[in-house]
């Protein structure tokens, strides 16, 4: 099963982290990672940039609204993320207490990513995405 770790922060943890030497986190990231790699349960991880550089499209009027970040009322921000293939989600959340560089004001979300084969096998779209996993060697 795949679970999604997405890292989440408060503005006041993530100006607590400006300081930090990058040298020194990407090494305990680094080795993090590794270790997620080398128990084959890694899929993908990424870091996200700053949410001042990013928008946010609202779908609560036509047109949609597109507004420049940062996004005043979010408390908490999604920063990056893990996906991990897993047997359980009690393994995901392991795997989560052990996240570096979590501390006060980082969260981690853990959600099920459903697979493909989840939904209505004999429905147009899904039989496309199915294709399209398969050329792609997603499958």
């Amino acid at each position: 099963m795949k679970y999604m770790l997405i890292m989440r922060a408060t503005d006041e943890a993530y100006a607590g982290m400006a300081n930090a030497d990058m040298n020194e986190m990407l090494e305990t990231v680094g080795r993090f990672n590794d270790e997620l790699i080398r128990a084959g349960v890694l899929v993908a991880a990424e870091g996200l940039d700053d949410a001042a550089e990013g928008v946010v499209v609202d779908y609560s009027s036509d047109p949609p609204v597109v507004t420049d970040g940062p996004y005043g009322e979010t408390k908490e921000l999604f920063g990056g993320f893990y996906i991990l293939e897993v047997a359980s989600k009690e393994e995901a959340v392991e795997w989560a207490k052990r996240v570096p560089s979590a501390g006060p004001g980082f969260k981690t979300e853990i959600r099920r990513v459903p697979s493909v084969d989840e939904f209505p096998q004999d429905n147009e779209w899904i039989q496309k995405e199915r294709a399209w996993r398969e050329a792609t060697g997603q499958l």
